[in-house]
C-alpha cells in the first residue's frame, strides 16, 4: 500500500466525517461534510453559528475524527487542533459543492449563518482494509 496515494485519495473521495470534541471529560460526535485541501494540508468543515459544536471548540479545541467509508473499510482517522479559519465560506464554497453538489442547498438555505472551521494535523492513521493499516506523517 502507498500510504500517502491512499490518504490523498480517501480524502478526496470520501464526502463524511465522525468529528469528536470534548468537554469537562465530555466526549460529544457528530457526522460531518468536509473537504481537505491537499495545497495546504487543511481539513475544512463548515458549521451553524452557535450551535454546540462552536461552544464545544471554543473551549477545547482539540478534536479527533475519521472519515466515514460508504462500502468497505477504508478510512483515515487523526487527531488535531480546530480552529475558526482564516478563509470564508466564500472563498472555498465551489470546492464544498464540487466534492458534494448537494451541498449548494446547504450553502444557500444557510443563509449567511455558516462558519469555516480548520483542522491542522500532522499525523494520520489510513486504513485501506484490515490488512492493509499504516500511519502517514504530513508535510
Amino acid at each position: 500500500m502507498n500510504t500517502k496515494d491512499e490518504f490523498y485519495r480517501i480524502l478526496a473521495q470520501q464526502t463524511e466525517m465522525a468529528l469528536a470534541t470534548s468537554v469537562g471529560n465530555i466526549p460529544d460526535v457528530r457526522i460531518v461534510n468536509f473537504y481537505f485541501d491537499p495545497a495546504d494540508n487543511i481539513l475544512y468543515f463548515a458549521t451553524f453559528k452557535g450551535n454546540n459544536k462552536v461552544k464545544e471548540i471554543e473551549t477545547n479545541a482539540h478534536v479527533a475524527f475519521t472519515t466515514i467509508p460508504h462500502g468497505g473499510n477504508e478510512h483515515v482517522k487523526a487527531q488535531g487542533v480546530a480552529r475558526p479559519s482564516r478563509k470564508g465560506i466564500d472563498e472555498i464554497a465551489d470546492r464544498f459543492v464540487a466534492k458534494i453538489p448537494a451541498y449548494a442547498n446547504t450553502l444557500r438555505a444557510a443563509d449567511g449563518n455558516l462558519l469555516l472551521y480548520e483542522i491542522s494535523f500532522t499525523t494520520a492513521t489510513v486504513t485501506k482494509d484490515l490488512s492493509n493499516i499504516d500511519t502517514f506523517t504530513i508535510g
